[in-house]
């Protein structure tokens, strides 16, 4: 068997290396030019880190990143309202980390060459179109400069091009990403440890919050600190795919004047980050879709569930999915069959996934205590019991299927030595 994977991201070279070790040969096929993806930030649960471990991955990527020891969620006053151990802390086998999504890139890159080889990711191929022909799948590729570079055959095909996926919108024609209406701001700088030198913080609430965390130790002490920050669009503003990534570093300074607090001077952070590291975006997922996997091509990571950023899922789901699906294929001798298979493992978790996101996931605790003390509380538990706390952040978990009995009581989907 041979595979086209159209998409070198992070769902496209980590499926490439799942591939590659349960003996498949697969080639990668990415649009831009260049892979030199930005430095900015991303968190892989354990559930995913797990994964990376059994490709033979994990203490490389657990010494670039930060090994993640706490999650905390603060209201728009810096006011605590809910933390807990994340990673090892919280009694997982595997750590979180989190890393530069550039470092994590360059690592499975080097992976991919060492282990597989050079000359199987193709840069500058842009997807254009494919046909499935009996036991064959045909993809037709244009270069940089739009014109024909070529087609490739496979055994199967699958797509790992991201939101907006043309493997996806061949079997969705016309279907639109969905914008619900906010902006986020996504910078990345250097500066002093705040709270354990290792904690990943929300603060805010639904219309108006902040993430942000360290992702890299810098000499004399400091991190590299990846941000984002949320806030509605205002009316008349123009259409999300007018947004240029560029950002007016000011507009988003003016947003948060007065988040300053004692464990940390929010503004402050935004302040010092240079403009050029400072981007905008529109806040965009797509609707859950029914099918997958059509014959012999099927869709990972964004291409089949995009969803927002919240809970730190879609990087670390994405790397599941080729897990799985190079699970199937051991298991199951038809390609379809086994496209099918993988389907049907994963679908209903990451729709569901999908709609609790746009819900906030784990983060709805930050609106509840906004809609309930706006003004700021004496205590937390004036606003929210122990027990919805608790509720809410054990079943995030279980539904995206990283709470510590799941990941630690399972093996990986793919039980074989790296290679």
């Amino acid at each position: 068997m041979d595979v086209i994977i159209v998409g070198g991201g992070i769902a496209g070279l980590s499926c490439a290396l799942s591939l590659h070790q349960i003996g498949i040969r697969c080639r990668v096929y990415e649009a831009v030019p260049t892979l030199a993806p930005l430095g900015y930030g991303i968190n892989l649960q354990p559930n995913a880190v797990r994964e990376l471990f059994a490709l033979g991955l994990g203490e490389k990527l657990s010494a670039s990143g930060i090994l993640t020891q706490e999650l905390a969620f603060y209201n728009k006053h810096g006011q605590l309202i809910w933390t807990e151990p994340r990673g090892r802390a919280a009694g997982y086998r595997w750590p979180q980390i989190s890393i530069s999504r550039g470092e994590l890139h360059r690592v499975l890159l080097a992976a991919i060459r060492e282990r597989i080889g050079d000359g199987v990711v193709f840069t500058g191929h842009r997807l254009t179109g494919f046909e499935q022909r009996g036991d064959r799948v045909v993809a037709r590729f244009d270069g940089p400069s739009g014109k024909p570079a070529g087609e490739a055959e496979g055994s199967v095909l699958i797509g790992a091009d991201g939101i907006h996926s043309a493997v996806r919108q061949h079997f969705y024609t016309g279907e639109k990403a969905v914008f619900d209406g906010y902006l986020h701001y996504r910078g990345i700088v250097e500066a002093e440890p705040y709270l354990t030198g290792a904690s990943m913080v929300v603060v805010g609430h639904r219309h108006h919050r902040a993430i942000l965390y360290p992702v890299t130790r810098r000499p004399g002490g400091k991190v590299t600190i990846n941000w984002l920050a949320y806030t509605k669009i205002p009316p008349g503003s123009p259409p999300p795919e007018a947004w240029d990534t560029a950002a007016d570093k000011q507009t988003c300074l003016d947003q948060y004047k007065g988040w300053t607090y004692p464990w940390l001077d929010l503004h402050g952070l935004f302040a010092s980050t240079p403009a050029e590291h400072v981007l905008q975006l529109p806040n965009v997922d797509r609707d859950p879709i029914p099918r997958w996997s059509f014959g012999r091509v099927t869709l990972i990571g964004d291409a089949a569930h995009p969803m927002q950023p919240v809970g730190a899922q879609a990087g670390s789901q994405a790397i599941v999915d080729g897990r799985v699906l190079a699970a199937s294929l051991m298991t199951v001798r038809d390609p379809a069959e086994a496209f099918t298979r993988y389907q049907n493992q994963r679908i209903a978790a990451m729709n569901d996934m999908i709609i609790r996101n746009r819900n906030l996931g784990l983060e709805s605790i930050l609106q509840t205590a906004e809609e309930r003390a706006p003004g700021g509380f004496k205590h937390i538990h004036d606003v929210l019991s122990q027990e919805e706390l608790e509720t809410t952040a054990i079943g995030f978990k279980k539904a995206a299927g990283f709470d510590v009995e799941t990941v630690n009581s399972r093996e990986s989907f793919v039980e074989l030595a790296a290679r």
